[in-house]
């Protein structure tokens, strides 16, 4: 009886048909951290059960994600599996460096030999070349020894050497080749995805079949070009993708979006610490910190830099990738407090946020290297063969544009997008097909490109830094659906800098830095002469002043905006006035001063910051 059901348990599973189904992607959304991929075929169903088998997928796929939609016919279930019988296909331009890497070694193995027979043929020469018997050694015959063997030992040197030099050529072409691979392609090899679809038709109909999931190692950042002719010209801003997509799938003419949903100098302005007095008491400190943090990306198994891994900000679109030998630099707004960094094939790792995150090390993710796989009814432990260990010599990952980054800013070169504002986040749609290939680099699209009117302010702490810096306000900057990121700073046809564009923190207006400009100076500089101490009863006094110094060698007329400060007082025996003849504004929370104003073409402007602070006599207090 046994017997029986399970034979008629058997026969009934080989009636089921599986069809196999090759498809390929045509839509994709890139979310900040993983993509939804969207495929749909036609395909023919026959009346009954059967499976369709969705093959050659990416080995990444979200198997929670997995939406499916037919219509007319009964869905009773879905599954993922992958593939370890089949490897991702490597592509053309894959296959072609491989092979030209492996001739190369073929025929450095090759030159190597004929080094070492040279050298063998060296050393045999060398060992007999003295002259040993009973012959009578003539004249003639030592001259002639003499020649064959000046005249053997010169080719054979000759030889080693032109032998060397090829060698080392040879060795050079391997090095840029195995940097090549390695920029482009992972030199893992992982398994194919493959989703079941056990469906139930009534009848025998051609449908379409439309298969969505989200993917893994797809991700995009957004980064900005921000220029502007001069302080009288509109501002452009540049709205870039910066795309990797690595799911071991090419995408080939998809309609691809973009969503903001998530499944050197600084041109970073200071700010005014509150200066309290107290006794014992310091002023506060600037470091000048540039907001941007740095740092380099390892392997651990094998202390090999990995290049083209992504850092990017926790909580925050704001993120890059390492270069070639695994160095990044990022820009960091101020309430950042942690780094994220991935790579395929490695365990993501967050680490707290210093100026300098030194190394980083990221491990090997076990769950590549050994899954379970499904055999019948028995399971089995299969392990991967020999991965290979990551290439010594990394390259970093090259920016594909298509565009010229210092073109004039009033030329839209953004490739043609729709935007689509969602109820909690925003997309941006490719209008034409685009091709994205599975590998390790970098691609920067363009997306859209705004032009608005800007109102430019000098701004200056002399204190911290005797720089000027020129602060763009936009107003309505929220039609724009920017995004937090780094920005390129292009003014009067040249590159500035980097700045941040941090938008969580902007609220009516958003101020963009542009960097120093070197054509408005300013000095802040101590009056000996007017710093005076003395003591007044119990009391002693001090006063501190400062000029301020700010001149305009443009040729236009500039608004402008200095910040400085006076210490605050703790206790109530110790007094700080500012004088009467300073001339800022003076904000008695935080002892900030401020002068604004309007400097023309050519001028320029003092200003005399004056106080006192008086304090109990015996006491110590820390002014400069």
């Amino acid at each position: 009886m046994l017997l029986f059901i399970l034979s008629f348990t058997i026969c009934n599973a080989q009636d089921i048909i599986e069809k196999k189904v090759t498809s390929t992607v045509s839509k994709a959304t890139v979310f900040l951290n993983s993509a939804q991929v969207t495929r749909t075929k036609n395909i023919a169903i026959t009346k009954g059960v059967q499976i369709l088998k969705f093959i050659d997928l990416s080995p990444f796929v979200d198997k929670k994600s997995i939406q499916v939609k037919i219509n007319n016919v009964e869905i009773q279930s879905v599954n993922f599996q992958k593939n370890y019988q089949k490897f991702s296909t490597k592509s053309e331009q894959q296959k072609t460096f491989e092979n030209q890497l492996e001739a190369l070694i073929l025929q450095i193995k090759k030159e190597n030999i004929n080094l070492n027979i040279v050298n063998e043929e060296i050393s045999f020469l060398k060992s007999n070349k003295n002259i040993k018997g009973n012959q009578t050694l003539t004249g003639v015959v030592f001259r002639d020894v003499k020649q064959y063997y000046s005249s053997q030992i010169k080719t054979l040197y000759n030889k080693q050497f032109t032998l060397k030099a090829k060698i080392k050529t040879l060795e050079k072409e391997k090095t840029a080749i195995k940097k090549q691979i390695n920029d482009m392609f992972v030199e893992k090899e992982f398994p194919t995805g493959e989703i079941f679809i056990k469906i139930t038709s009534s009848s025998s109909i051609k449908v379409p079949v439309t298969l969505t999931y989200n993917v893994a190692n797809v991700s995009w950042y957004p980064t900005y070009d921000i220029k502007s002719k001069d302080i009288d010209s509109p501002l452009t801003i540049v709205y870039k993708a910066n795309v990797k997509q690595n799911s071991k799938v090419n995408w080939t003419n998809v309609k691809l979006s973009f969503s903001s949903a998530n499944p050197s100098k600084s041109t970073k302005v200071g700010v005014l610490k509150p200066y309290f007095l107290d006794y014992g008491t310091r002023p506060p400190v600037y470091n000048n910190k540039t907001g941007e943090v740095t740092g380099t990306v390892y392997s651990r198994e094998d202390n090999a830099p990995l290049p083209g891994a992504n850092v990017l900000v926790k909580g925050t679109s704001i993120g890059s990738t390492t270069d070639f030998d695994g160095k990044f630099t990022i820009k960091v707004p101020d309430n950042a407090t942690e780094l994220v960094f991935s790579y395929l094939g490695y365990l993501p790792i967050t680490r707290r946020i210093t100026s300098n995150m030194g190394s980083i090390f990221l491990t090997e993710d076990n769950n590549t290297l050994e899954e379970i796989v499904v055999t019948g009814y028995a399971t089995k432990k299969q392990k991967k063969g020999n991965l290979g260990k990551v290439l010594q010599d990394k390259t970093a990952a090259v920016a594909i544009r298509g565009i010229n980054s210092i073109n004039d800013p009033e030329t839209d070169y953004a490739i043609p997008t729709a935007k689509t504002e969602n109820q909690t986040s925003v997309s941006f749609e490719i209008v034409k097909p685009y091709t994205l290939p599975s590998s390790n680099k970098d691609y920067v699209i363009a997306m859209k490109t705004y032009t608005n009117t800007a109102e430019y302010t000098y701004y200056s702490i002399p204190k911290i830094e005797k720089n000027t810096f020129l602060i763009a306000t936009l107003k309505d900057w929220e039609k724009m659906n920017l995004l937090e990121g780094e920005a390129n700073i292009y003014f009067e046809d040249t590159f500035i800098g980097t700045s941040l564009i941090d938008t969580r923190s902007a609220e009516k207006v958003l101020e963009i830095s542009l960097g120093i400009d070197k054509n408005v100076t300013i000095s802040r500089k101590k009056l000996k002469d007017f710093t005076t101490k003395q003591f007044i009863g119990n009391k002693k006094e001090e006063d501190r002043t400062y000029q301020i110094i700010v001149k305009n060698n443009k040729q236009q007329e500039i608004n402008i905006t200095i910040l400085d400060q006076i210490p605050i007082a703790k206790r109530e025996e110790i007094t700080v006035t500012l004088d009467e003849n300073s001339s800022g504004k003076l904000n008695k929370k935080t002892g900030e001063i401020k002068w604004n104003f309007t400097l023309k073409p050519k001028n320029s402007k003092t200003m005399n910051l004056k106080y006192r602070v008086r304090y109990p006599k015996g006491f110590k207090v820390f002014l400069d």
